[in-house]
């Protein structure tokens, strides 16, 4: 499970706009995943081409991006790499419900039970080799830049926004604070009209902007101190202790100078033991295994212009979608892209 500190954090809602002429560095994984469980069939049966092949993510990928490219906004991607041991039994658990989840997808579509069987069919979504490698063909061909975290994607894109490289990382989960992003954007991937599980109810998800400084600033601690908060909740690479929340977590750590302390405070207050050395979970979050990514490849983010024959083979030949839906989207993007690098008539006379 992602860290929870949603409330504890500073944010603030933005809209797209705001973001013009910005470099995001998105969580791909992250935004795919998203994409997978929304954008399904009214059962749950995701978007698949003739062929059977999924194609919920891809029309996930080509729409919003060009959404983001209309808004002059330049996305990169981060894929993640080889899991740290410390997610082993997380992978393991989030396996076990995705099984537990697609049966009882399948026993509430025999039922007719159309919005039950579409909440099991969201809580079932996996990502796979071919969904991946899909992606990363469909944003090669689009003009966006993809990175190869060694990896996790969270670290590497906070890596990055902390070296000043772009303005911010986007990811849904908290972890990404955790890895040092100086600031994170929420629901860049699913703001809009959403309908709420088991509920006639449609709610409007808009971005976020989340400070790493004031959050720091208004709980008074430290990004170390806010690790050990999130250590205490439970992260991706350990469990939480039981009857700790968001409060109490924040007053342990206050009370803590070193992890040492933490582990001191959760054993006298609730008889309770960390599963594993938290000391590799905090070394993880303030080293991880990152990539050096140079100023030459973000600025060539922002000058790539999309392969319109080689997105209507991909999307229209490959997987059926419309050719004049696709081809429309496209010609705007280039002419969009095209305009957002043309130099104004002031730098003709500097």
């Amino acid at each position: 499970m992602s860290v929870d500190l949603s409330k504890l954090i500073s944010k603030r809602k933005i809209s797209l706009t705001e973001l013009n002429n910005k470099t995001i560095a998105i969580d791909a994984y992250n935004a795919i995943y998203q994409f997978l469980s929304i954008i399904r069939q009214q059962d749950g049966t995701p978007l698949t081409d003739p062929h059977g092949n999924l194609t919920s993510h891809l029309s996930g990928l080509f729409y919003r991006t060009s959404e983001l490219f209309e808004y002059g906004i330049t996305p990169i991607y981060v894929f993640d790499g080889i899991p740290s041991m410390l997610k082993q039994k997380t992978i393991m658990a989030r396996m076990q419900r995705r099984k537990a989840a697609y049966a009882a997808w399948q026993e509430a579509k025999d039922a007719g039970e159309v919005e039950a069987a579409r909440v099991h069919a969201q809580a079932s979504t996996r990502i796979d080799k071919n969904v991946v490698e899909s992606s990363k063909r469909l944003l090669g061909l689009m003009g966006v830049q993809c990175v190869n975290a060694p990896s996790e994607g969270e670290a590497q894109a906070s890596y990055m926004c902390s070296k000043g490289l772009i303005y911010a990382a986007a990811s849904q989960d908290y972890d990404t604070m955790l890895f040092g992003s100086p600031k994170v954007v929420r629901n860049l991937s699913i703001s809009g009209r959403r309908k709420l599980p088991r509920k006639n109810i449609y709610v409007t998800v808009e971005p976020e902007l989340v400070s790493l400084e004031d959050t720091l600033s208004n709980l008074g601690v430290s990004r170390e101190q806010l690790i050990w908060i999130g250590i205490m909740l439970g992260t991706d690479f350990n469990e939480g202790i039981k009857g700790v929340g968001p409060k109490t977590a924040l007053k342990f750590a206050k009370l803590s100078s070193s992890i040492s302390d933490v582990k001191r405070i959760v054993k006298e207050k609730f008889n309770a033991e960390f599963e594993l050395d938290i000391s590799e979970v905090v070394s993880l979050f303030e080293k991880p295994e990152v990539v050096d990514v140079g100023e030459d490849f973000v600025r060539d983010a922002a000058k790539l212009q999309p392969d319109k024959e080689g997105i209507l083979r991909f999307m229209c030949d490959e997987h059926d979608f419309s050719n004049e839906r696709i081809e429309k989207i496209v010609n705007r993007t280039m002419e969009t892209r095209t305009k957002a690098h043309q130099p104004s008539i002031d730098n003709w006379f500097k």
